[in-house]
């Protein structure tokens, strides 16, 4: 069976991709706050699993014991095929250095970087360990690239996801896992939401984020989980690139 683990899958970009690998056959393994009775539904429409843990992932002890109940829950099954989709993230603090709040930054670097990371490096183990393959996709941001006032902390995390997911491609060479980023462009999700009631003392561009949403150029989660499938599914892959959704939408 082909198992497909998503962080932060109660809602956007999350909950479509989750959607999407369902209607595909795929069993979904969900974590995140809160659960979400549609995935369910769409699970038993088409006669796979949807099991959901719920975990606050910034919290240490949470994760960890999440990570003990998915291993105990796949060792128990018929393993064909690993995907795990590092797509939980926060956008705050939306603010200049100088002015952070570093219970927020704890929060944020923990959730954006620690998080993939640790969930990288766990499920890469058990897909080794088991001899399956595994595709690793890294939910990342142009914001990694860009020098953007008040997103300091969230451009230097997107940053060291895209050099961490290099360097996991090189280093597993030719053992037949996927291993990307995927940058899926300005969203219409509650993130977004956070950016565009932000003052504009702490970020010069909202007014640029409040455009997008009042011209209707917002892409919606479920657009950006089906290139994303499609992406993964008939292109020829090079391991540790970041592949960027504007790149590849108007051919899917």
């Amino acid at each position: 069976m082909n198992f497909v683990i998503i962080t932060g899958d109660s809602k956007g970009l999350g909950e479509s991709a989750a959607k999407r690998w369902l209607e595909d056959g795929n069993h979904i393994l969900g974590i995140s706050r809160t659960y979400n009775e549609e995935l369910e539904k769409v699970a038993k429409d088409n006669y796979v699993s949807y099991n959901h843990f719920e975990c606050d992932l910034t919290d240490e002890a949470e994760t960890n014991n999440t990570l003990a109940s998915i291993h105990n829950l796949l060792q128990r099954e018929e393993v064909e095929s690993l995907t795990l989709i590092n797509n939980a993230g926060m956008v705050e603090p939306i603010e200049r250095v100088g002015s952070l709040d570093i219970p927020t930054v704890d929060r944020h670097v923990r959730l954006n970087v620690s998080v993939p990371i640790l969930f990288s490096n766990y499920i890469l183990g058990l897909a080794d360990e088991w001899e399956v393959p595994l595709t690793l996709v890294n939910i990342t941001s142009g914001a990694a690239e860009k020098t953007t006032e008040g997103w300091s902390v969230y451009s230097a995390g997107k940053a060291a996801i895209n050099r961490f997911t290099a360097v996991t491609a090189k280093e597993q060479g030719g053992k037949g896992h996927t291993i990307i980023a995927y940058s899926p462009g300005v969203m219409d999700t509650e993130m977004q939401e956070e950016i565009r009631s932000a003052s504009k003392d702490s970020f010069k561009d909202v007014d640029k984020f409040r455009e997008l949403k009042e011209s209707g150029k917002l892409t919606s989660p479920d657009r950006v989980a089906e290139v994303l499938k499609n992406l993964l599914s008939q292109e020829p892959i090079q391991n540790g690139e970041v592949y960027k959704l504007y790149d590849y939408i108007d051919k899917y």
